[in-house]
């Protein structure tokens, strides 16, 4: 199980610029745009440069950052370092700097791609106390030093009821060697940065984390967040490895939002991640997730070959302890170590509700901890969790190890399982821990196939043949007395179990013919529940609408 309040070691340093506080969660091209205000001053760094120039000009340019570090730079100014060149060194923004969401500070390259920011032991950019930033067309490296503790882009405030920061946007860059690719903290309730985009990064080789958002700890009798307003897009978070000494907390992850209200990841991917995590961590690395958040989108993205090297995670997607009001939707997630799609929490406070998990895709998730299954909602306390028009399919390993493709835990309330599609080839294809009922979870409406046609649901301490047996004995797959389940082949394009092993074979998983069309529940019409206007492929969804999370494909 996940530990979403482990402590972490990503220390502020005294010196300015580094990286700053300690995180409470983990523990392109060319020139950069001209914005649409008139700068009021551009300073150039090029290695063709002086330090005794005046830097106003690529003809004039200073030639270290050292230099370009000792003026303060002023709502509107531009700081752009020579495209295609390497300076070593650190780039700082202070409290005293920047600041203007209207005039932002833009930091960039110009000439001919992008250039480098290779750090030594220090953030590549440190921006702390201050917004109205814009940061576009680098890559930024990191050394050893780096890698074991500073965030590459690292975004911090410790303002003390200072109020949100207003104002980030970082674009078109690639980072890597850090512990952390991108890092967005705080250690004060509403005084983190406010409207940030990222788009178009790549963030590849760090430690703990391609990504990351993180605040103070989680008050639910005061639900307060750091940070609000989060644009996450096109970005992918790959091979960050994690700490394998890291024994008191996951490490590995691709894309975390933590302590955020409003926060959006659409078309990002995240994958091979966490293959050197600790052993013995009490909690492992995730693709891309959330926790200690409200108001969270997680759409249209793909996560893949995650890992995990301890006894739990490894998972695709997650909402993880603490968030409420949140969707995640029209994602792809396949051959990850553990669950493909999850809800969990550990505490019993409330504060995990009202949360959607609807129209994905999950194919052969749990390929190292198949026990979690391929959709799961673990922990003690989820409530009022709607799981509803997805695919799961799930297939035996080589070493004949198989895992349910519903996974249930004791301890949740409100939970409603209905309209998916569950497919397997082991058993049991639904298994539920003791002291689940109809009171605390409703399974109805779903489909359920196993190529060999005989299938087994484990329900607590009692297995079950079959759909008829199971639904009799537990009163699940019923609505107003009558049996709502089938068990029909879902004819998808990939076959009995589908071989999906890039974004580009989810076709795979859609049906190619009508058998479940319009064999769902009528969720509007029955629980008020919208269904959502189109599937997972982007057709248009009717009442009733389909089993599982894709229609066949409209004809020509």
């Amino acid at each position: 199980m996940r530990r979403t309040a482990a402590a972490s070691a990503l220390g502020r340093r005294a010196a300015p610029g580094a990286l700053v506080a300690a995180i409470a969660l983990i523990a392109a091209s060319g020139c950069a745009a001209t914005p649409h205000y008139s700068p009021t001053s551009t300073y150039y760094v090029s290695t063709d440069g002086d330090d005794g120039n005046e830097g106003s000009s690529p003809d004039k340019a200073w030639r270290t950052l050292a230099r370009a570090e000792r003026v303060a730079l002023e709502p509107g100014d531009r700081l752009l370092l020579e495209g295609g060149a390497r300076f070593t060194g650190t780039i700082t923004l202070n409290g005293s700097e920047a600041g203007d969401a209207d005039r932002p500070v833009v930091i960039g390259s110009y000439g001919e791609g992008r250039a480098t920011v290779d750090a030594e032991g220090t953030p590549g950019i440190s921006v702390h106390n201050t917004a109205g930033v814009e940061i576009r067309d680098l890559h930024v490296t990191g050394d050893r030093a780096a890698y074991a503790g500073d965030g590459g882009i690292n975004l911090y405030a410790d303002r003390p009821g200072g109020g949100p920061i207003d104002h980030v946007l970082v674009s078109d860059v690639e980072v890597s060697g850090f512990r952390a690719g991108i890092a967005v903290g705080s250690n004060e309730e509403r005084t983190g940065f406010n409207d940030v985009t990222v788009r178009q990064a790549e963030l590849h080789g760090n430690k703990d984390a391609g990504l990351l958002t993180y605040g103070p700890k989680f008050e639910p009798r005061q639900p307060a967040y750091a940070h609000e307003d989060f644009e996450i897009e096109d970005v992918t978070s790959y091979r960050n490895a994690g700490d394998p000494k890291a024994d008191d907390r996951h490490t590995g992850d691709g894309i975390i939002l933590g302590s955020v209200r409003q926060a959006t990841v659409r078309n990002s991917t995240a994958h091979d991640n966490g293959a050197r995590s600790a052993v013995t961590a009490p909690s492992g690395p995730v693709g891309i997730w959330a926790y200690d958040a409200t108001d969270v989108l997680l759409e249209h993205n793909t996560a893949y070959r995650n890992h995990t090297r301890s006894k739990v995670d490894g998972a695709g997607f997650g909402f993880d302890e603490n968030v409420s009001g949140s969707t995640m939707q029209y994602n792809l997630a396949f051959h990850n170590d553990g669950s493909g799609l999850y809800a969990y929490t550990r505490v019993v406070n409330g504060a995990h509700t009202d949360n959607t998990i609807r129209y994905n895709l999950s194919s052969d998730n749990g390929r190292r901890l198949p026990q979690f299954g391929g959709l799961a909602v673990y922990g003690h306390d989820v409530r009022n969790l709607r799981m509803y028009q997805n695919t799961v399919v799930m297939t035996v390993l080589e070493d004949g190890r198989s895992g349910p493709a519903l996974r249930l835990m004791d301890g949740q309330t409100g939970v409603t399982v209905r309209n998916n599609n569950f497919i397997t080839d082991g058993s049991p294809l639904v298994l539920a821990d003791e002291g689940l009922t109809a009171a605390n979870v409703l399974v109805q409406g779903n489909n359920y196939r196993a190529p060999q046609g005989q299938w087994t649901a484990q329900w607590g301490d009692r297995t079950f043949s079959g759909l008829k047996a199971w639904s009799a004995a537990t009163g699940q797959e019923r609505l107003q007395g009558q049996p709502v389940g089938l068990t029909v082949d879902p004819c998808l394009a990939g076959g009995e179990l589908p071989d999906v092993n890039s974004a580009g074979d989810a076709h795979l998983l859609a049906p190619d013919c009508a058998a479940l069309d319009g064999k769902g529940l009528d969720l509007q019409a029955l629980f008020g529940i919208d269904p959502g206007p189109v599937d997972y492929f982007g057709q248009t969804v009717g009442h009733p609408p389909p089993v599982g999370a894709a229609l066949p494909p409209a004809d020509d």
